[in-house]
């Protein structure tokens, strides 16, 4: 199981919901989740195989800013 954590611009529990069900489908039997409550709005997903810049244009592509947080 990989895990990768990233530093997103979601701030509403709407867009979080609508970009953790678009994750979701691109990443079935993933572990996905939005803290919207930390400065930094960290994004975690736990999967099988994780492509992090594959997650970054998902996001992106969401209207959202999302960058690997290292």
């Amino acid at each position: 199981m990989m895990i990768e954590v990233f530093k997103t611009n979601i701030c509403q529990s709407e867009d979080a919901a609508a970009v953790i069900d678009g994750l979701s489908k691109d990443l079935p039997g993933s572990r996905i989740n939005i803290d919207l409550h930390d400065c930094d709005k960290i994004l975690r997903i736990e999967a099988q195989a994780l492509s992090p810049v594959d997650i970054v244009a998902l996001v992106r592509r969401q209207g959202f800013r999302c960058e690997v947080l290292e």
